[in-house]
């Protein structure tokens, strides 16, 4: 098998979470993995799969301009402001893309502390699940970064959040977005080009696979179009 590592890109939120589930649906290499990191071209916040829009809106911060998405994948609000985001790809049939949710979370956050210990990060991965407490109603995790689930990347010392992502499955394969926020793993003093490379190694070794720089593929314009505007209309926003 083999990552494909596409070209960084920045985008909206509406874009950001298009491309990615059009690597999902429509990637033309069949039974290779596909990763791509990514950046924001305005302050951006993403939500998951299953919140509720009235939720999501009561912790958004007031009085200030920013995109708003509902992502393809589940988990909790996502506060893209200064963060590091990335995607991964698993096709259908591979063992982590067959794997229960809890073991794939578990060996790509394996994959990513051992790129911060390389990097002089000390991490862990958060042992156990607790009460949900300050989650949404009724509902999915709240807020992503307020607290840590199970095998989310945590700080060794203090304890907080620095890793968490969300899946999606469906027939074509596994979709993993995941987000670190920079603050938590030490910011400016990170050099996050030395570790999103040692990232993209222990990931292909985790995948039992070759990693190999990639061009961005030739996807279909008009769905891909189509597909942005989806993302950005009231309707997918408001649906829940």
């Amino acid at each position: 098998m083999t990552l494909d590592v596409l070209p960084g890109r920045t985008g909206g939120a509406a874009e950001n979470m298009a491309s990615d589930f059009l690597l999902l649906q429509r990637y033309p290499r069949a039974g290779a993995a596909r990763y791509r990191h990514y950046g924001w071209r305005s302050p951006a916040f993403t939500f998951g799969y299953s919140q509720k829009i009235s939720y999501v809106r009561d912790q958004l911060p007031a009085g200030e301009t920013f995109d708003l998405c509902r992502r393809p994948t589940g988990g909790g609000l996502v506060d893209h402001r200064d963060d590091w985001t990335y995607a991964l790809v698993i096709p259908r049939g591979h063992p982590l893309e067959e794997a229960r949710a809890t073991q794939s979370y578990r060996a790509i956050h394996e994959a990513l502390a051992g790129a911060f210990d390389g990097a002089g990060v000390a991490v862990a991965l958060k042992p156990v699940a607790e009460p949900a407490a300050g989650a949404e109603p009724g509902g999915p995790a709240g807020v992503c970064f307020e607290r840590a689930e199970i095998f989310d990347v945590v700080h060794a010392r203090t304890g907080a959040k620095i890793a968490g992502g969300a899946q999606k499955r469906n027939k074509r394969g596994l979709l993993f977005q995941g987000s670190i926020w920079r603050p938590a793993a030490g910011g400016d003093a990170v050099d996050w080009d030395r570790l999103g490379g040692e990232f993209v190694t222990r990931l292909a070794a985790a995948l039992g696979a070759d990693a190999s720089v990639a061009p961005w593929p030739e996807l279909e314009e008009d769905e891909a179009e189509g597909l942005m505007e989806k993302y950005a209309s009231p309707e997918w926003m408001e649906f829940r």
